[in-house]
């Protein structure tokens, strides 16, 4: 009997398992995990989860009913495989044999060696983080979050709505420059300072006093010293692919795939946020480090292991979502290369506006905030402008 095996088994992982059953697939399904709890949504980690409205079991992304005859294997890591044998070796001395393979074992939170072990210290990427943190912010006092991106705003903004006093600190002058542009970053950055919470960008941090275990203060470089009962570092992610080391797939900043997710091992791809496929755009290897993206694109990489239509899917445009201080924000594109922001509905300082870039006349990426409808529908005409010009560029 063939079999499929999925290394990782959070949502990319599950979707592909979803994938491998509707595309008609009925050999064996190995499922293997590293982290011990079933599939479950990590969005709300940051947000309903930490502030108590949400439970564990209102995390779960499994349908109750649903079959998908797999083997699950959860709570141990893989090490390495073996690509000529086909062989998948557990930490815990098992191996499992993979005809076909899917790696989705994500990403990992960026740490601060110098803080490791440290009581009060905490990243934010799985529900175990996340239990964790609760209890913390539970006890109030002072938060010092390191990193503005989505996680450190997310957490920021949720601590802020119970009690906690907040700092935010950044090293870049404007946060979310990377996926925003520096122009929108500095609007998104008024969030917090209309919330009331310190943001403090373009800081360099000398050090931290400890006591008992845990950091009592953070020593900025110019002389400022913030007080932290509680420290959250946020710092971005790093993919999880050492135990690929040997095996001939081909990595670098994450799994490097052709657009479907295939890998450089024949019978091998690559989903969700380890995943780096090839952007027909721009000609560049990428991750996707977005729900949407795990959602979506192992339909298409499972598609091309078992030679199913589904391997010629359009591959959505990077897309994601944040709540912070009662603001939804949307975004979709890209915004390398584009040279100018036009507002299409409101400004800057309003409680709602839309933002479109440009690079030259075509628009290439479009920032939301609390504008749900008209972002859909911009939404929509950025994926046809998309599957348009992979049209052109596969006649010419």
């Amino acid at each position: 009997m063939e079999s499929l095996v999925i290394v990782g088994a959070s949502l990319a992982g599950l979707s592909a398992a979803r994938a491998a059953r509707r595309q008609g697939f009925t050999g064996r399904l190995v499922i293997i995990g590293d982290d011990p709890e079933r599939p479950y949504d990590r969005p709300p980690l940051s947000k309903e989860f930490l502030s108590g409205q949400f439970q564990a079991e209102d995390l779960t992304l499994e349908i109750e009913g649903e079959q998908l005859d797999a083997e699950w294997l959860l709570g141990v890591r893989a090490v390495s495989f073996d690509p000529v044998a086909r062989e998948i070796a557990l930490e815990d001395g098992r191996t499992v044999h993979a005809d076909l393979l899917v790696i989705a074992t994500g990403a990992s939170a960026r740490q601060l060696p110098e803080l490791t072990g440290l009581d009060n210290v905490l990243t934010l990427r799985t529900l175990e983080d996340a239990r964790k943190l609760r209890a913390l912010v539970e006890r109030g006092g002072q938060l010092v979050v390191l990193g503005a991106g989505f996680i450190g705003a997310e957490v920021a903004s949720t601590a802020h709505s119970l009690g906690l006093q907040v700092t935010v600190l950044e090293k870049s002058t404007t946060p979310l420059c990377g996926p925003l542009g520096a122009e929108m970053g500095s609007v998104v950055a008024r969030l917090h300072e209309q919330a009331g919470v310190e943001l403090l960008c373009g800081v360099d941090i000398d050090g931290f006093s400890t006591e008992d275990n845990s950091v009592t203060h953070v020593r900025l470089a110019d002389g400022r010293v913030l007080p932290a009962d509680l420290v959250v570092v946020g710092i971005g992610a790093q993919p999880n692919v050492a135990w690929l080391e040997g095996s001939g797939i081909d990595v670098g900043n994450g799994v490097v795939c052709d657009a479907a997710g295939r890998t450089t091992v024949p019978g091998v791809v690559a989903v969700g946020d380890c995943a780096a496929w090839l952007d027909t755009r721009t000609g560049q290897h990428r991750r996707v480090e977005h729900w949407a993206g795990a959602l979506g694109r192992p339909a298409i990489a499972v598609g091309a292991l078992l030679d199913h239509d589904d391997a010629h899917l359009p591959v959505e445009q990077p897309y994601f979502w944040s709540c912070q201080y009662g603001a939804r924000l949307q975004f979709v594109g890209d915004v390398t290369g584009s040279d100018r922001v036009i507002y299409e509905h409101g400004g800057p300082g309003e409680e709602s506006f839309l933002a479109v870039y440009y690079a030259g006349d075509d628009p290439v990426a479009v920032l939301g905030r609390n504008q749900p409808k008209q972002f859909t529908r911009w939404r929509k005409f950025l994926a046809k402008l998309a599957v348009s010009s992979a049209e052109q560029r596969l006649i010419a």
